[in-house]
């Protein structure tokens, strides 16, 4: 997997293109959720992109500085395509997701706001549940938080 993280303003066109592709094919289509995925910060956040050795996205997140949403720096839209999933490509995402949010937030907490039932999945990387289960967009979630180290 290749790892390119880069502010809005660098993002190729293909680039951009292919992560609104997949947000809205697993996000909306798959997912089966109605909302409004181009919500005004991707301009204000950096785009984690994995792709494969045929140059195709594998793996997405934005990673939102603190100060934008919330104190703490936040891991969002995280996504892996279909095809790449089964073969440690979520896991893979999640870890360089973290180590570029410590190194580029050092002495923030991290935080993101996970689907309910991968709150095993994000445990393993040391985030913990914040307050209780909610309702976004049909599906319960569960606010999670890295602590500092």
């Amino acid at each position: 997997m290749h790892w390119t993280c880069v502010r809005f303003d660098e993002l190729t066109v293909e680039q951009l293109y292919d992560l609104l592709q997949l947000r809205s094919q697993v996000f909306v289509v798959e997912q089966n959720c109605v909302f409004l995925d181009i919500d005004g910060l991707d301009r204000q956040t950096l785009h984690l992109l994995g792709t494969g050795e045929d140059g195709a996205l594998r793996a997405y997140t934005r990673l939102i500085p603190p100060g934008v949403k919330s104190p703490d720096a936040l891991i969002g839209r995280v996504v892996t395509a279909p095809a790449a999933r089964g073969g440690g490509t979520g896991r893979a995402l999640m870890a360089e997701s973290v180590a570029r949010c410590e190194q580029l937030w050092p002495g923030h907490a991290i935080t993101l706001h996970a689907q309910a039932h991968l709150e095993r999945f994000y445990a393993g990387f040391g985030f913990a549940p914040v307050g209780e289960p909610y309702m976004e967009d049909g599906i319960p979630h569960i606010e999670m938080r890295k602590p500092l180290q």
